[in-house]
């Protein structure tokens, strides 16, 4: 298994553990990496909230026909329009990290964990990040605001699905009761 932190910041040579302002785990410090699968969520700029989904074992046929309307992609990545111009011109880097002191977080979107300073293995500058997002099978959506998406996507469907940067979208808090 393959393991990945991606930053806007090129060449660190050491990730320390530290506390992040949005996680359930409250204030413990953390190095954070994510599975292969589930890197290309990480393909946009640190803050751009963005809203995927995809299909598991419970999806009905319907819910697969609502939102991929007959499509497999591995996954859709939805980001807002004012992020747009962001996408395109941001540098993110792919950090390769050694797995040993990694462990999962338990949840099936392919977050992993250390509680101890990680050197990476290899660092890659990631380049035209919308072509990486087409050449790893996601499908990229574009819409004004996220709030309503999220909203039928989490409480009213039957897909998987993880939000990532919500507090940074249009309409947040309000739209995303």
């Amino acid at each position: 298994m393959t393991l990945y932190h991606f930053s806007e910041e090129p060449g660190i040579d050491r990730f320390q553990p530290r506390a992040a302002r949005s996680t359930l785990l409250g204030d413990e410090p953390l190095v954070w990496a994510v599975d292969e699968w589930f890197a290309p969520m990480y393909y946009v700029p640190r803050h751009c909230p963005r809203a995927c989904f995809w299909p598991g074992r419970r999806t009905t046929p319907e819910d697969r026909e609502r939102w991929l309307g007959g499509l497999e992609p591995r996954f859709v990545l939805a980001i807002e329009s004012g992020w747009l111009d962001r996408l395109r011109t941001a540098r993110i880097y792919r950090y390769a990290m050694p797995e040993e002191s990694f462990e999962s977080m338990g949840h099936e979107v392919g977050h992993w964990v250390s509680r101890t300073a990680v050197a990476p293995l290899a660092i890659e500058p990631m380049g035209d990040l919308m072509q990486a997002i087409a050449d790893a099978g996601v499908e990229l959506r574009i819409t004004p605001r996220l709030g309503a998406m999220w909203g039928r996507v989490s409480r009213h469907s039957t897909l998987e699905y993880s939000g990532s940067g919500l507090r940074f979208a249009a309409g947040y808090p309000q739209e995303f009761e």
